[in-house]
């Protein structure tokens, strides 16, 4: 039997997240019939994240077990055949057994784009936030430095239905920087709360309009309420950019 890994990217603006859902189309649904086509079967797919609905990934990390003899690189460029154009295998590599993509992560990275001009621009629908009053990149930067750390970050989380475990995570990244007129959030953390990092950048957009200060984040943290912290922000920005593990490199 081999544990194989595949890396992936796709632009998820016509998918309803990762996890085959009853009544949506998903990314995995789609990759499980390209599998099928190539290999003939249908392997369990663990994948590293959910993903939201609508949300882009630059690196999304696969594992599977088969004991099909089918060598990596053909796998991958028949997967690449079969795939839609918004869906791309970047590598597969043989993996030890106890692998999995998703309980073997040690961190992730996320990127937030934001379109920081008067006039959208038609080729970053879907990819990026159109925010169109001026940005002041380096007091954002201010503002995103205080997430650094570990901290119970309820209030950058959106309560459902799901069940409620432990809220703390260690942020080892985030920074706001301007390249051009295209503002980026990056942010990395052991793990993610439900929609923790679209949070973050509502509320960095509330410092932005000035309606909360860099110096008032930290308070905004220990308040851990999310009415403390500023709205969620739209679904196009948000890209998963990296994934971490601690003997693997996707």
């Amino acid at each position: 039997m081999r544990n194989l890994l595949l890396t992936i990217r796709y632009d998820g603006s016509g998918y309803h997240g990762w996890q085959v859902q009853k009544n949506a189309l998903t990314v995995q649904q789609v990759f499980q019939e390209s599998l099928f086509r190539v290999l003939g079967q249908r392997p369990d797919l663990k994948g590293c994240s959910r993903t939201d609905s609508f949300v882009h990934a630059r690196q999304f990390c696969i594992s599977l077990k088969t004991e099909h003899t089918i060598p990596c690189e053909r796998l991958r460029s028949a997967l690449n055949h079969f795939l839609p154009e918004d869906i791309a295998v970047q590598s597969c590599r043989e993996v030890p057994p106890d692998f999995h993509a998703r309980y073997s992560c040690t961190g992730k990275e996320y990127v937030y784009q934001i379109w920081n001009h008067p006039v959208r621009d038609p080729f970053l629908r879907d990819r990026a936030l159109h925010y169109w009053y001026a940005l002041d990149a380096e007091k954002l930067n201010r503002a995103a430095s205080c997430f650094l750390g570990t901290h119970d970050f309820t209030s950058f989380c959106t309560m459902d239905s799901r069940e409620r475990g432990s809220m703390v995570r260690t942020v080892t990244r985030s920074e706001v920087v301007r390249g051009g007129d295209m503002v980026t959030f990056t942010v990395a953390a052991d793990g993610f709360l439900y929609n923790m990092v679209r949070i973050m950048t509502g509320t960095l957009l509330r410092v932005a309009q000035g309606k909360i200060s860099p110096e008032q984040i930290p308070a905004v943290i220990a308040a851990r309420d999310r009415h403390a912290a500023g709205p969620t922000a739209p679904l196009c920005g948000l890209y998963l950019n990296r994934v971490f593990y601690k003997d693997v490199k996707p």
